[in-house]
């Protein structure tokens, strides 16, 4: 009877601390869970706050990204224009890319529509000044392509203007398009790795 009893208690203790195991697991996972909702409730408030962007470009890094000093917050913003991808700075139009994104908006007063903040930090959205799309007029210029891979993040509108707007340059042969092979931004980085 002793045996039984000692066996019986170490089997009580096993399932105790099993009890306790779960219990602690549970609790760590409640903790979790309220952790992500205040983690996704804070990036909903902080996109809704970054909405848009009003502000004057003091900065063109190359023809899809620039610097907006944020009007309302005194603060510089990075933003990457959305749906469009321009030719690195080493590339052929490149540079004329660069320049061209400058002379339209460098030291311009502008507003950034954002949809969201990429993995660099950066604010990424359509950029306007006064009415103007100007990441479409950089494709219909014939400086950038449609990025295709991230058109699900634009309206069903945007997609087909900035499709439009390739397919003219493309038929006009505007700018890139002028060269007989035009290799695009994604496939000469993925080179550029090799």
């Amino acid at each position: 009877m002793n045996r039984s009893v000692t066996h019986l208690a170490a089997h009580t203790a096993c399932w105790v601390r099993q009890a306790a195991a779960v219990c602690v697991l549970r609790t760590l996972m409640r903790r979790l869970l309220c952790a992500w909702l205040v983690f996704a409730l804070a990036c909903a408030a902080n996109a809704s706050e970054l909405a848009e962007i009003r502000g004057r470009v003091v900065a063109v890094a190359d023809g899809d990204t620039l610097t907006v000093l944020d009007a309302q917050r005194n603060a510089q913003q990075r933003v990457r224009l959305q749906g469009i991808d321009a030719p690195e700075g080493r590339q052929p139009y490149g540079r004329r890319a660069r320049q061209y994104l400058a002379d339209l908006v460098h030291q311009q007063e502008v507003r950034v529509s954002v949809d969201k903040v990429d993995r660099f930090g950066r604010v990424v959205g359509v950029l306007y000044l006064q009415d103007e799309d100007i990441n479409q007029r950089m494709i219909q210029s014939g400086l950038a392509w449609h990025l295709r891979p991230y058109a699900h993040e634009q309206t069903r509108a945007k997609r087909r203007a900035y499709a439009a707007a390739e397919q003219h340059a493309r038929r006009e042969r505007l700018g890139l398009w002028a060269d007989p092979n035009p290799v695009a931004p994604w496939e000469f980085r993925r080179d550029q790795r090799r």
